[in-house]
């Protein structure tokens, strides 16, 4: 193969290593969302919302880099299923705010043992995930 191509190979790819870890990453967190009914999406967006309390829509779709499209189906199951309410902000209408519920945070509790076993999953030592955690949120910067 010519070196014109050896960039389009996959293995020459710093996206397709990033795409398979994600995947595995999801895979491994789906036994213990199944148990309680969430997706990994709607774990991340209650993790936000657990830390905060409250949180707009606006915020919290730019934590989890996450667009209205992608989020409001989320936030209305969320809803639908009594973890959190959503209603205006009373001196902004333009603002839709997040809150979590008490069975939120009882979901909360149940789920407290997730992030030891995803840790302890992980083939990487302490110092390995900070750097990997560091490296990653390189990529991930917002646009204000």
């Amino acid at each position: 193969m010519s070196e014109n191509y050896d960039a389009m190979r996959l293995e020459n790819q710093l996206c397709f290593p990033l795409y398979a870890c994600s995947r595995e990453v999801i895979k491994r967190y789906r036994p213990h969302l199944d148990a309680v009914g969430l997706t990994y999406t709607q774990y991340i967006t209650l993790m936000v919302i657990w830390a905060e309390g409250t949180v707009s829509v606006r915020d919290l779709g730019r934590r989890l880099y996450l667009d209205s499209g992608t989020l409001t189906p989320v936030l209305k199951h969320l809803e639908a299923v009594g973890y959190i309410t959503r209603r205006r902000c009373s001196t902004d209408e333009r603002v839709l705010l997040v809150t979590i519920t008490d069975e939120g945070l009882a979901l909360r509790d149940r789920v407290a043992h997730v992030p030891g076993e995803m840790a302890a999953a992980c083939p990487l030592d302490a110092e390995e995930k900070a750097t990997l955690n560091r490296l990653l949120g390189k990529f991930l910067v917002t646009e204000e």
